[in-house]
């Protein structure tokens, strides 16, 4: 089995359980580790696979819950680094009574992930990189960390795996620059997943059918669009093919898009690294399918980690 490498911020997300109120008037709120690379180790390592962590969290008790929840699902933790000078990264997040999301992004100490702090964390076992977090794009250190070890990536031929989940509220003054950065990554990954929201904004079409004629176009790699309840669009090799979602009764989608990315690498991690660019349509079509049951299965738990918990390769049998 190959080893796993994702990077990018590990942070806590604090939820506002008041019903319809602002973050100002809010008074209860429910505290969640997350960070999109955090949950997608912690999905991959729910399913059996060997995945390692790369992030940067404060020296103080979030910091340690974070370290500690991935060690609790298996996933190693040695190049979580712990910073003494900032704190762990929050987000606050509230849903408004209009129905538009009240946010602040409390940045932190996974924006300092420094290039030294991960020296040598690609070896002769790595064979797939994750790189899944909006965050990196920002200013700080984990933006020249997280570019160089895409080089690095590539020199070393391991599979280069991105989800740019893009965020409005943090890119809202920031859009081309997270454009232009994501289709660098786009260019050279082997696989990369988006929604069709990014799929559109990244290739500047207006249909999802247009945006994924654009981006087989501009890029080799294998790709998936997720369509929510209309499934996943699986584009490979000039082809276009509908891989149908599994229902379920939803109770939270919360980290199932996470799911979905760490249920395809972890598929991928299984195979000899040398059969990855010559998989055919049909490992592909099973791959994605088996991935829209991992993010079902989540979407029928409340928060991502909780879900993960009752996630493992069996539902790839059902």
């Amino acid at each position: 089995m190959q080893t796993i490498i994702c990077i990018g911020e590990a942070l806590i997300d604090m939820i506002c359980t008041d019903k319809g109120k602002t973050l100002e008037a809010g008074e209860h709120f429910l505290k969640k580790t997350g960070g999109a690379p955090t949950n997608v180790a912690a999905a991959i390592a729910a399913l059996g696979g060997r995945v390692e962590l790369a992030a940067k969290v404060g020296a103080d008790p979030f910091g340690q819950q974070l370290i500690h929840t991935m060690q609790e699902f298996g996933v190693n933790t040695q190049w979580m680094c712990s910073s003494k000078e900032h704190f762990t990264t929050f987000a606050f997040v509230s849903l408004k009574e209009d129905g538009e999301r009240d946010f602040v992004f409390n940045r932190g100490a996974d924006g300092h992930l420094m290039e030294q702090e991960i020296t040598d964390i690609l070896n002769n076992g790595t064979g797939i990189v994750h790189f899944g977090s909006a965050t990196a794009f920002l200013p700080g250190p984990l933006k020249t960390t997280y570019t160089n070890l895409l080089t690095e990536a590539k020199t070393k031929n391991c599979f280069v795996s991105f989800d740019p989940n893009y965020r409005h509220l943090l890119f809202a003054h920031r859009q081309q620059s997270f454009i232009e950065q994501s289709l660098q990554f786009l260019k050279v990954s082997n696989f990369f997943k988006v929604s069709d929201e990014e799929a559109m904004l990244l290739s500047g079409k207006s249909t999802v059918n247009d945006a994924a004629n654009w981006l087989l176009k501009y890029t080799d790699a294998t790709f998936c669009i997720t369509l929510g309840r209309e499934g996943t669009l699986l584009c490979f090799q000039q082809q276009q093919i509908l891989i149908p979602s599994i229902k379920v009764e939803v109770v939270d989608t919360t980290g199932a898009g996470d799911a979905f990315v760490g249920a395809v690498l972890y598929q991928l991690s299984c195979l000899e690294k040398n059969e990855l660019p010559q998989l055919p349509a049909h490992q592909w079509q099973e791959i994605v399918l088996n991935a829209n049951k991992a993010g079902a299965r989540t979407c029928t738990y409340m928060g991502a980690m909780e879900a993960f918990k009752y996630l493992s390769s069996d539902i790839f049998k059902a």
